[in-house]
């Protein structure tokens, strides 16, 4: 899975002892990297491999690190029931078919909850009006545009983002999601929520936690420059952060 701050793609099986290490490894690529960037897989009892993406369910699990193209091929030719063979010892593993698609949504409907969350906090803006004054006034910390916004809704908001920054000609952008204004407004619990501005720093650490992780999986590439002051060495950095 791409990581928007290091391009690093890591997992890792859990230790017998249960250890709570930061770090893991990829079943499939055996590369290194920290566990909240990656997807955690739970062995059922009765063999079955689920997607356990906020890590919280009980037995035994193995993490990886790859896109969901990857992952798809990968369950596809068998790499990954021999790869979680040997990570759990077992034989008796079976890996759904559809395994990538229920990750993919696992992490959408996370990434969804986080936003509605910040909604309900009063954390974030909606309405291009209420948008635009916060970005003129430097007050936003995250951008965020429908899949299906247009592109002029999205350019005047990215200007007024740079003007605010003191960033005129720098090419910040908002990041588009990938789900429409439909989606986001049933999320956030609003009336036709086509952009969204994210006014709280602590938030915006972990709605771009969220939408990063998401994004990564399905490959969906950020749009704009990084935040130059995002917090170094943990969480994720693709959603241009103030």
């Amino acid at each position: 899975m791409r990581n928007p701050r290091n391009d690093t793609v890591a997992v890792d099986t859990e230790n017998e002892a249960g250890g709570n290490v930061s770090e893991r490894t990829c079943v499939l690529t055996r590369a290194k990297g920290e566990r909240g960037n990656l997807i955690r897989l739970a062995l059922a009892p009765d063999g079955q491999v689920h997607p356990d993406v906020r890590a919280k369910a009980p037995g035994r699990g193995a993490w990886i690190g790859v896109t969901r193209p990857v992952l798809d091929a990968a369950v596809a030719k068998g790499k990954l029931k021999g790869a979680l063979a040997r990570a759990f010892k077992t034989t008796d593993i079976s890996v759904p078919d559809d395994l990538g698609a229920r990750i993919e949504e696992a992490l959408s409907r996370a990434a969804l909850e986080r936003l509605g969350l910040e909604a309900r906090a009063s954390t974030l803006a909606t309405g291009s009006e209420r948008i635009e004054e916060a970005a003129r006034k430097g007050a936003l910390h995250l951008l965020y545009h429908a899949a299906d916004a247009g592109t002029d809704g999205n350019r005047k908001l990215d200007q007024a983002w740079r003007i605010g920054n003191d960033e005129e000609g720098s090419g910040r952008q908002g990041l588009i999601l990938a789900v429409d204004r439909t989606i986001l407004s049933v999320a956030l619990g609003r009336e036709n929520v086509v952009h969204i501005g994210v006014t709280d720093a602590r938030a915006a650490e972990r709605v771009a936690a969220a939408v990063d992780r998401w994004h990564g999986f399905i490959d969906h590439a950020p749009v704009g420059e990084p935040c130059e002051n995002a917090s170094q060495g943990s969480g994720p950095r693709g959603a241009n952060m103030k």
